[in-house]
């Protein structure tokens, strides 16, 4: 039973035929003395024959024999039996030959790839270019590694380095492919800094043999133990990479 003035959710049901008939001649009363709603509901009730006859017309086109159903599924399973033999073919090629290509592919990937580059860009950004501001400010190792040890367990301990002058004073977390890693910072009375960096090896344990190189204006001495990788990187030919080296802290 509808109810006076009628909803718009009763005018609808009115257009779409969907009302009682007590109902229809009721509101058909109401809308002989409400003309302006009238000549709505009649506006409604063209656009719907419109529709109606659109789609009766789209019915009664012939049927398209391409969306038949089960013509649709035969299709499908032919393409999926040509996939999965195009799928068997490859893996035969490479059983044969190309797998031994692939190994050798990444292992040439891996060698290519130049040991702690990320330890030197984490230098340039925060030791030379002060791009953002330390986690951890000290002086000193000790506050210094008891930081490191909330986040890297049975690491290698932080380098003393107070032979060569230097003393521990910031650190900072970072991010890698390899997983989390930090960078502390080291400097001198005269305002020389060096880093100690750490980071996991990676998914697949990429340690390092004891090495160094050099990039530009840095040098990066670089080591694996305990189950990390390590680098301290420094200015390259400097007084001050000649200081580490004689302390062979690390």
């Amino acid at each position: 039973m509808i109810s006076l003035p009628p909803s718009e959710r009763d005018l609808h049901a009115y257009v779409d035929h969907q009302l009682s008939e007590s109902d229809r001649r009721l509101l058909e009363t109401y809308l002989s003395s409400h003309p302006q709603l009238a000549a709505q509901v009649q506006a409604w009730q063209q656009d719907a024959q419109q529709l109606r006859a659109a789609l009766g017309g789209a019915l009664q086109q012939p049927v398209n024999p391409n969306l038949d159903p089960t013509l649709i599924r035969q299709r499908l399973k032919r393409q999926s039996r040509r996939h999965l033999a195009s799928a068997a073919l490859l893996l035969l090629a490479l059983g044969v030959g190309g797998l031994s290509g692939w190994q050798a592919r990444e292992m040439t990937q891996a060698s290519a790839a130049l040991p702690m580059t990320d330890a030197l860009q984490a230098y340039r950004l925060f030791a030379q270019q002060g791009v953002l501001p330390a986690d951890l400010e000290v002086r000193g190792n000790g506050a210094m590694q008891a930081w490191l040890d909330r986040y890297f367990t049975q690491a290698e301990r932080l380098p003393d380095l107070r032979e060569a002058g230097f003393q521990a004073v910031s650190g900072r977390l970072l991010s890698t492919d390899q997983g989390p890693a930090a960078m502390v910072l080291y400097e001198d009375q005269s305002g020389h800094r060096i880093s100690f960096y750490i980071r996991p090896p990676g998914p697949k344990n990429y340690l390092l043999p004891r090495g160094s190189r050099s990039d530009g204006e840095l040098q990066a001495d670089y080591w694996s133990d305990s189950g990390y990788n390590y680098a301290m990187v420094s200015p390259s030919g400097s007084a001050v990479a000649q200081r580490l080296q004689n302390t062979q802290k690390f």
